[in-house]
């Protein structure tokens, strides 16, 4: 089930887990399945993805830019964790293949001139 974007769910690590599958073989949203972020030409949602709730707490004015890498990754490693109060995941949204239940998460890098919308597929294991 889909949450209309006024009432998103905020997911902690937990929940989080609980939301979505492991990658799996499907062919609906295969294309979109990627380790690390990858960037999109625009926001992918329905009919390919269905949204399941957000990592970024409304009641914070700014999110924290700190980032989480106890094991010395970088930010876009593909093996980085996915530390859900910490950079870039403060800012992201939780969105499912409705087929395979696969866990993306949509985030939105603007700067100056530009505006980059990346995907990541979840890997459970990586949550912390």
């Amino acid at each position: 089930m889909s949450l209309p974007p006024d009432d998103l769910a905020l997911l902690d690590a937990q929940a989080l887990r609980a939301a979505v599958a492991a990658p799996a073989d499907c062919p609906h949203c295969a294309d979109l399945r990627h380790a690390g972020w990858e960037s999109m030409p625009g926001p992918v949602g329905p009919p390919r993805l269905e949204r399941v709730g957000t990592l970024r707490d409304a009641a914070l004015d700014e999110p924290t830019f700190d980032e989480y890498h106890p094991q010395g990754t970088r930010l876009w490693d593909p093996q980085a964790p996915v530390a859900t109060r910490f950079f870039p995941y403060n800012r992201c949204e939780v969105w499912r293949c409705p087929h395979c239940g696969c866990g993306f998460l949509q985030y939105l890098e603007a700067g100056g001139y530009y505006t980059d919308h990346r995907l990541r597929t979840i890997d459970p294991a990586l949550i912390v």
